[in-house]
């Protein structure tokens, strides 16, 4: 079987009626708060400022029926933050979308011809 000249590429993001809820980027955004345990180290893991980590972290939980990540204000024992259950299912629910996305694009490359 000869390889096809040309493949197709495409990303994809999930949206709620209030507009982009999920995104590769605020997936690994919500991975690397599960990591470090803070929506500033994560940031700063992803060379983002706080300020946008935290507003991408406030409209997936506004998009969302329950929180995804939630956070406990600094203080002397300082502040951080968790993903919570429902964190943790909209990460698995992404990759395995993104897995199946992948492979739909992978096969309908095969033979592409013009």
């Amino acid at each position: 079987m000869t390889q096809s000249l040309y493949q197709l590429k495409g990303r994809f993001w999930i949206e709620s009626p209030q507009g982009t809820f999920l995104g590769q980027g605020r997936v690994l955004l919500l991975e690397r708060i599960r990591e470090y345990g803070s929506i500033s180290a994560a940031a700063r893991s992803m060379q983002m400022s706080y300020r946008q980590a935290w507003e991408l972290v406030n409209s997936m939980n506004q998009h969302s029926a329950l929180p995804l990540v939630q956070s406990a204000t600094g203080g002397k024992g300082g502040g951080g933050a968790s993903l919570t259950s429902t964190g943790e299912k909209a990460i698995e629910l992404f990759w395995a979308v993104k897995q199946d996305f992948d492979a739909f694009l992978a096969q309908r490359s095969e033979n592409l011809e013009l």
